[in-house]
């Protein structure tokens, strides 16, 4: 309950070590047939200004006048995005090609996954946000990590230590949303 989104870090990264425990973590995750679905690329560095490259250059694609001022701006922060963490996680769903295997399962033992890793992440005194949204979904991000089309870029785990006070959280009432059956 503790837990909370990360959203500013300061600029030294964590050490090997503790990224290692958080991917550790996820491979604890519950994944039905075993087939341990998940994949994980750690970007430190120059890595992740050549993902913002990446990131720019297929929102670009998608704009209808990418020279424009204003989608000059969303480029730009669009490079700039995968900067305001020293370590990304890019977290990948690769479902087994089975006919026995359904494609939805894997999907949420990856998702497992990332939550294993964001509690870790919390556990060892980091800070992490988990960011999904169209930059994942994007073919040339996808490419950039060697993904095929029937792979899914599930979201990056923003990680490192804190430079903000969480804030206090707040959800609704689990009675709000559970219904019990008999």
């Amino acid at each position: 309950m503790t837990r909370r989104s990360i959203g500013r870090f300061k600029p030294e990264p964590p050490p090997r070590e503790l990224i290692e425990k958080i991917l550790e973590a996820g491979t604890w995750a519950p994944t039905h047939h075993l087939t341990e679905p998940w994949r994980f690329f750690v970007l430190t560095g120059r890595a992740r200004e050549r993902l913002g490259e990446v990131m720019a250059q297929a929102l670009a694609e998608e704009l209808p006048d990418p020279n424009s001022q204003e989608s000059k701006a969303k480029i730009d922060a669009e490079r700039q995005r995968p900067l305001g963490a020293p370590v990304i996680i890019a977290v990948a769903a690769s479902p087994k090609q089975d006919p026995n295997i359904v494609e939805l399962e894997e999907i949420v033992a990856t998702s497992a996954a990332i939550q294993n890793m964001l509690l870790a992440a919390h556990a060892l005194g980091l800070g992490a946000m988990l960011r999904t949204g169209k930059a994942a979904y994007r073919k040339k991000v996808k490419e950039f990590f060697g993904l095929t089309d029937w792979e899914y870029l599930l979201g990056f785990i923003y990680l490192g230590y804190p430079d903000v006070q969480p804030r206090k959280g707040s959800r609704k009432p689990f009675q709000e949303k559970t219904m019990w059956l008999e």
